[in-house]
């Protein structure tokens, strides 16, 4: 009989593994969020570029402000939609800081309209990331500006009518055309190709701040199954074939002075 061969044990070989920015804890938000995406996302992407230790981030009112029970990063919170205002005290007062600001729709598409209009205007090196769910998640499932049209909310429970309430806001397409802004894109998390997207946006997003080169914007549509009213298989369907139609994923400006 031959001799049994053995051979030598395979050395397991790490793929994947938690960002050492991002906190180890359990997950206060909603089954089915896309909050916790695009914390790791954010985490990947600022350890990558080493900018965790010299970044101030602002999270203002809004589901957006847990942001910082899960990213070891250095926090502000702003009252509601002025996250960029203190963004461009930070900026003024800290030159040498990385600067990011974490919203909602319902934050930055509409009481915080005009401090990020103004923001991008100016210019301001500050990475904004709209995490764009059209509701108001925390506050019972209002309509927000980026509501579709005929979806139901709370506050509008025969659907968004446009007669009544309008049409649901293209915020970043509006920014993306002031002359301060050196990138704005869209992404979504809705697979695993999207998500790989997105995060090739919040790096380029940053890139342009490190850069000297201007206003970065990324909008991420996500999730919000509970306020929608639907769960979490459900969110991903309507955001693949709802969400995504009305609001297109992809680059919409770059006009930085040295993209790589």
């Amino acid at each position: 009989m031959n001799a049994p061969t053995t051979s030598a044990p395979v050395e397991a070989r790490i793929i994947q593994q938690r960002p050492d920015l991002l906190v180890d804890r359990s997950t206060h938000y909603c089954p089915g969020c896309g909050h916790g995406i695009i914390h790791r996302l954010l985490a990947e992407v600022l350890g990558e570029l080493g900018l965790g230790p010299r970044t101030i981030a602002v999270a203002p009112v809004g589901c957006a402000v847990f942001a910082y029970d899960y990213l070891a990063l250095d926090f502000v919170e702003a009252p509601h939609g002025r996250a960029p205002a203190v963004a461009t005290g930070i900026r003024r007062v800290k030159p040498d800081a990385f600067v990011l600001t974490y919203q909602g729709d319902g934050d930055l598409a509409a009481i915080g309209t005009a401090e990020i209009i103004h923001a991008a205007a100016r210019g301001e090196r500050i990475t904004a990331v709209f995490v764009n769910n059209g509701t108001y998640g925390m506050t019972g499932g209002q309509m927000a500006p980026t509501t579709l049209l005929g979806q139901r909310t709370t506050s509008t429970p025969c659907g968004r009518e446009r007669g009544l309430t309008g049409y649901p806001l293209r915020m970043t397409e509006m920014l993306a055309q002031l002359p301060g802004v050196a990138f704005a894109a869209r992404g979504s998390v809705v697979d695993a190709a999207a998500i790989g997207k997105t995060r090739g946006y919040l790096k380029r997003a940053c890139q342009a701040q490190t850069d000297g080169d201007g206003f970065a914007i990324v909008e991420i549509l996500s999730t919000c199954p509970v306020g929608w009213g639907k769960n979490p298989v459900e969110s991903m369907d309507w955001l693949r074939d709802h969400v995504i139609p009305e609001f297109p994923v992809g680059i919409l400006a770059d006009h930085r002075e040295n993209p790589r």
